[in-house]
């Protein structure tokens, strides 16, 4: 019974010991490198940053809202606009000062305005986009900042000589979902499509809900080697804010 009682509370200080280690290797990997009124910007990789504006709304207050940017050897690719034209035009400065890369493409991962509200500031600075057909007829016909250039429904860019990709899977949080792919450190920006583990469905207006679990099925299926993955709001992780989505819609 002595002998009982000490494995089981060994298992369990081995995993209180490893989630400790886990939260801090976590912690040592994202590292805050701006943070102003309006923007937070955390690197998580070598090569993949995390940027945060905000979004005013009646039925959910002050809401974060998250978007990837992807830098190497002086050239970077940006998945989501911050909300607004000012917050967009800060992290456009940082990017060009800071991290001395130019901005080769931005990416609206769907037509909402927490995705491409600021377009109209990257377009001013010569920066070219792209986005999902669909968003484009969608943003035209809802008089919002139009993406310049479409795909249907996979696209490939590089930046610095290494590929990223944009991939359209099937509807969820909307009609026109993407998700931002870098394979060289397997990291996924999942946008609205993906949710951070414990969250509540959130915005349903023009969601997909049955469609949904099926999309995100196909998303793992297709990037089974995804070692983080952004959500459009919360936490980053791993595999399991896939699992947790599917659970959700389910």
């Amino acid at each position: 019974m002595k002998d009982a009682t000490q494995t089981i509370g060994g298992i369990i200080s081995l995993f209180i010991l490893s989630t400790i280690l886990l939260g801090c290797k976590e912690a040592a990997s994202k590292k805050e490198v701006y943070q102003s009124e309006k923007l937070l910007i955390t690197q998580i990789s070598a090569h993949v940053y995390e940027h945060i504006s905000y979004l005013e709304t009646e039925s959910f207050g002050k809401v974060p809202c998250n978007g990837m940017i992807v830098c190497n050897k002086n050239e970077a690719v940006v998945f989501d606009t911050p909300t607004d034209n000012e917050s967009s035009s800060e992290l456009i400065d940082w990017i060009t000062s800071t991290l001395k890369c130019k901005i080769k493409a931005i990416i609206p991962t769907h037509y909402h305005i927490d995705n491409l509200g600021g377009l109209d500031k990257f377009h001013s600075q010569g920066i070219p986009s792209y986005a999902y057909q669909k968003t484009i007829q969608i943003a035209k016909k809802d008089g919002l900042p139009v993406p310049q250039q479409g795909f249907d429904p996979f696209l490939e860019l590089e930046v610095g000589g290494e590929r990223v990709y944009v991939d359209f899977l099937g509807e969820g949080h909307t009609c026109d979902n993407v998700i931002g792919y870098f394979p060289l450190e397997d990291i996924m920006f999942g946008g609205c499509l993906i949710k951070e583990v414990g969250a509540g469905k959130g915005n349903l207006a023009e969601a997909n809900p049955d469609e949904w679990p099926e999309t995100v099925k196909r998303v793992k299926a297709k990037y089974p080697g995804t070692k983080i993955a952004i959500p459009g709001h919360g936490k980053y992780g791993g595999m399991e804010l896939f699992d947790y989505t599917i659970t959700l819609f389910e």
